[in-house]
């Protein structure tokens, strides 16, 4: 009897390879968040570009007469890349508006509620008030305006009134209204911090310390006494 023999046979399996942690995998996950950021940034490099030069249109020409193929030209864009950006020019519009009061900030109010005596606190006010509207009024000159014809430069604008509305609050504290109208002095110093008094008395070649001065005057003569 012959003796036989069982041989086993061993298999060797070929190394596993994990496809997420090669070589090449470790090279293309810096190169794609590399490619990420760039494309980001590139995007958001055109949405202000857009957005700079709608802003330079609203405040040469206006938003009423501020097409959106002269933005796009302006931008130095296709309209169809201004409309992936703006789909509306209501969006285009609130972008500038947050843009432009973003660099163009108002005066802060509690700088104005820590002056006790009213009197001071009106100059102050009218001054600081002015000097800001020296700064940025060719493009509040149109946006408001524009406001009467065009919504959406209607609801840009509307932050804008609710800051002075409060401003004229803060600068009716504490002064008395005497024998008159409470309502008269606030009218008066409503008034007096609208765009409009100031740019009326600018136009008229009315400097800004004699602006303030007449413009104090007109709230305490609403103090005074009836005769």
């Amino acid at each position: 009897m012959s003796e036989s023999r069982n041989t086993a046979t061993i298999r060797t399996e070929p190394p596993s390879v994990k496809i997420d942690d090669t070589k090449m995998s470790h090279e293309i996950r810096p190169r794609r968040k590399y490619e990420l950021k760039k494309r980001a940034d590139e995007m958001a490099e055109t949405h202000r570009r857009i957005t700079e030069a709608a802003i330079e249109l609203h405040g040469t020409v206006g938003p009423s007469r501020t097409t959106l193929s002269a933005v796009a030209r302006q931008a130095g864009v296709e309209r169809r890349t201004l409309y992936r950006h703006f789909p509306t020019e209501a969006d285009l519009f609130a972008a500038c508006s947050s843009h432009f009061f973003a660099a163009n900030p108002w005066p802060d109010l509690a700088v104005w509620r820590g002056i006790p005596d009213p009197d001071d606190r009106l100059a102050q006010a009218l001054d600081d008030l002015y000097a800001y509207y020296e700064r940025t009024g060719p493009m509040l000159a149109n946006v408001l305006r524009d406001a009467e014809l065009v919504e959406f430069a209607r609801a840009a604008v509307a932050p804008l009134h609710a800051y002075l509305d409060e401003a004229a609050a803060v600068l009716a504290d504490g002064r008395p209204a005497r024998d008159r109208s409470p309502e008269l002095v606030h009218a008066a110093l409503r008034h007096a911090v609208a765009f409009p008094t100031w740019r009326s008395l600018s136009t008229n070649g009315v400097g800004r310390a004699d602006a303030v001065t007449l413009v104090a005057a007109l709230v305490a003569a609403a103090q005074r006494p009836a005769t």
